[in-house]
């Protein structure tokens, strides 16, 4: 019996979850997976490479070695065009490549070059280039006004998701503390003002009022000042520029980048107006049955976050296997936030959040135990090749989290 095709693009969290989902199946399956990157990034670490100086060959798993293992295709090469009426992916040698199913997981490109004055004199932790650079920079710092924030993404308004003016502000709360904190160790602080500024009308965007108090109470003790409403247009090499004709001071200045679709999505039709792939809540392509995304190419993950990818690849793998032995049930998609963010030291946030989805869970955990846990998660990550930690952890951290949401709550 002909087995199926699944054809699965991009290896990063959304990808490799799908893969290690489907390969249990692989008496039934043919999987091949591409990525033009030879190495999956794990980049939850990022912040570490940037502000700790953590080495950058321990933030990359190599892709050979994980389709070596499981006996899986795995092609290092870019795609040049997606072709839904042949069911076939082009890539950059010519070869065309089969499936009975796509699985995109491309994640969103990075748009450092839309950020005028970036390249001189901007700084960022989205890339383990830029984290190395970040770094770099940081040991030669003599101090001065320190300026962090994320840059307007803008998104598609095919699929009903969350308008976010910021994909995720998660790692700029990770930025701004870690960089605090790395300061007050080299006795800069007193003379490196730290301000944060974001692009939407409040602060972390994504979560409720519970959380965002009990962040903005530790950048209130630690002396970060926020700006709101700030829609950087450029980047000087010692002020900041925003569309509302103000500027702030900056001799260092850290930003998240506008996220942007891969340009094929939006070139050959599967994207929206922006080029980010509309789907149903099972991720399956509006208008091709045989089409699924997953993760920050998905129109539906919005905020662009890990934890939503994973569980994308999660729904869409029980959609194609319900789809492929007309058994099973489709997972519901239930998006959360659920994130880990280091503040420097032994110190760390724990952020547990629904509300932005219609739920009750508003929950920040700030203690010594959080920052160990997002290095359990970060190592076994790594050291698994990109597994995530077994369903049974999870579950019960999610009921833990769940009782104390529902404590803190009355």
């Amino acid at each position: 019996m002909k087995k199926i095709e699944i054809v699965i693009l991009g290896a990063g969290f959304a990808g490799l979850r799908a893969l290690y989902r489907l390969e249990k199946e692989r008496k039934h399956l043919q999987i091949t997976l591409i990525d033009q990157r030879p190495s999956s990034l794990e980049k939850p670490s990022l912040p570490e490479v940037a502000f700790t100086g953590k080495a950058v060959d321990k933030v990359l798993i190599d892709i050979e070695t994980i389709a070596a293992h499981r006996n899986i295709q795995y092609l290092n090469h870019a795609v040049e065009e997606i072709l839904p009426g042949e069911s076939k992916v082009l890539l950059d040698n010519g070869t065309k490549i089969s499936y009975d199913y796509l699985l995109i997981a491309t994640g969103a490109v990075k748009d450092y070059q839309a950020i005028r004055g970036f390249s001189d004199y901007g700084y960022s932790i989205c890339d383990e280039h830029q984290a190395a650079r970040l770094w770099k920079k940081l040991r030669s710092f003599e101090g001065g006004n320190v300026l962090i924030g994320a840059a307007e993404s803008h998104f598609g308004t095919r699929v009903k998701a969350p308008r976010l003016k910021a994909p995720c502000e998660g790692p700029i709360g990770e930025a701004m503390f870690m960089a605090e904190h790395e300061l007050r160790q080299r006795g800069l602080r007193d003379k490196s003002p730290v301000r944060v500024f974001t692009p939407g009308s409040v602060f972390f965007e994504d979560v409720g009022n519970r959380v965002r108090n009990k962040v903005g109470g530790v950048m209130k003790e630690r002396g970060i000042e926020l700006y709101l409403d700030k829609v950087l247009r450029e980047i000087k090499e010692e002020e900041v520029f925003f569309a509302d004709g103000s500027s702030l001071p900056s001799d260092l200045t850290i930003i998240i980048p506008p996220y942007k679709a891969p340009a094929i999505f939006k070139k050959n039709g599967l994207g929206d107006e922006e080029g980010f792939i509309p789907t149903d809540e099972s991720m399956k392509h509006l208008d091709f049955d045989n089409i699924y995304a997953i993760g920050d190419i998905n129109a539906l993950a919005q905020p662009k976050l890990g934890h939503i990818a994973v569980h994308q690849a999660d729904v869409a793998v029980s959609a194609i296997l319900k789809a492929i032995k007309n058994e099973g049930e489709i997972l519901p998609f239930r998006p959360e936030i659920f994130c880990i963010m280091n503040m420097g030291g032994h110190d760390a946030t724990l952020i547990y959040s629904d509300v932005l989805f219609g739920g009750s869970h508003d929950l920040a955990f700030h203690s010594p135990l959080a920052h160990m846990m997002k290095w359990g998660f970060d190592s076994y990550y790594f050291y698994t090749k990109g597994h995530m930690p077994p369903d049974f952890s999870v579950e019960a951290l999610e009921g833990l989290l769940d009782l104390l949401s529902r404590k803190k709550s009355h």
